[in-house]
């Protein structure tokens, strides 16, 4: 897989910052996923069926309360 030219690293947006800021629940699940997600590719050719099965199951919760979560309307 290549990267796109001119793919340079850009800073967050000012929004970006300050949404990360005004939602730190969002932001620790989003930083839960991702976890997860490194996790599942460091154990590709390590975890067996079953454990690769459970792993996929917990990402998938922690992506649907991310869902949940980012389509709350917050009250403020």
């Amino acid at each position: 897989m290549t990267k796109p030219s001119g793919s340079a690293h850009q800073p967050p947006s000012t929004e970006a910052v300050h949404d990360r800021r005004s939602n730190p629940e969002l932001r620790r699940l989003i930083e839960e996923m991702l976890e997860r997600v490194r996790q599942m590719n460091r154990n590709v050719g390590v975890w067996s069926q079953e454990e690769r099965a459970r792993a996929e199951a917990d990402l998938e919760s922690v992506m649907a309360r991310v869902r949940r979560l980012a389509g709350e309307r917050r009250e403020g």
